[in-house]
């Protein structure tokens, strides 16, 4: 069943991806994409369409906090809010950078947390009309339609895995494990693509440096009601309040343990 607040959740998300999202791309003066930190940028779309989708969230649901990506980088204290006991996380636009230069994929996610725990999550490709939700213990869905991960049936597992963010000298540690145990593809640069291609048997293992709770919470809800695994290196669960580094994803719990026992 999906969340019982999907309905206006989903309408919002569309609402602004049609009139901010959209309406800006491949149509951003050079001025209207700036860079927040090294390497990471934010563009006049990601605001507006933060501040959209925060009014609306909060017409909503009134009594939720929000953590919005783009709050938190103008006031990093706001990243405390997430351990409020319901809060709404927000990202107005997953993977910029594809977006900032004119290119899919890119994707607008929102998560419902509770009580340090996720209980929905959307995720949303507004090229392709996708919307992936998941509800806890609801089960995932794409469309509205009912979805079970899937393993790519490789005889190599098919890896999207990214050293970018692991220093050394466990990046190289990472570079020699890992060889010629997977068929290794790009990362899309976009959460909000990477799970759902977990999900729709296109990966079977992503590996994620840094797990921001804007990036992950709705699309480790979504991996795990669809059937697949999603946890930190050790095993433990994924908590959108926990600040550590490092978290596996796999099509299936099988294949989660294929690919830890190779990589942790």
């Amino acid at each position: 069943m999906t969340h019982a607040l999907h309905a206006p959740v989903s309408a919002l998300i569309r609402t602004v991806a049609r009139e901010v999202v959209l309406h800006h791309y491949q149509d951003l003066a050079q001025h209207q994409i700036v860079e927040k930190t090294p390497g990471e940028l934010v563009t006049i779309a990601d605001k507006e369409s933060e501040r959209r989708l925060s009014a609306g969230l909060a017409a909503i649901l009134p009594q939720a906090s929000i953590v919005g990506e783009e709050a938190v980088a103008a006031d990093p204290a706001l990243i405390e809010r997430v351990n409020d006991s319901t809060v709404w996380i927000v990202d107005p636009i997953d993977g910029t950078h594809n977006f900032a230069h004119g290119h899919p994929p890119f994707g607008i996610i929102i998560a419902l947390v509770e009580g340090g725990e996720t209980v929905a999550g959307w995720l949303y490709d507004p090229l392709a009309d996708r919307m992936c939700h998941a509800v806890l213990g609801g089960g995932a869905f794409i469309n509205n339609e009912i979805v079970q991960a899937r393993e790519s049936g490789e005889t190599l597992p098919v890896a999207a895995i990214s050293t970018v963010y692991i220093p050394e000298p466990r990046r190289a540690a990472l570079a020699a494990a890992i060889d010629g145990r997977f068929t290794m593809v790009d990362i899309p640069r976009c959460a909000a693509e990477q799970y759902p291609r977990l999900v729709l048997g296109q990966n079977d293992v992503t590996l994620f440096e840094r797990t921001l709770p804007w990036d992950h919470a709705a699309g480790v809800l979504f991996t795990l009601e669809a059937g697949g695994m999603a946890a930190r290196l050790d095993g433990s669960p994924y908590r959108p309040g926990d600040q550590r580094r490092g978290m596996l994803a796999a099509a299936s719990p099988a294949m989660w343990d294929r690919a830890a026992a190779i990589i942790a």
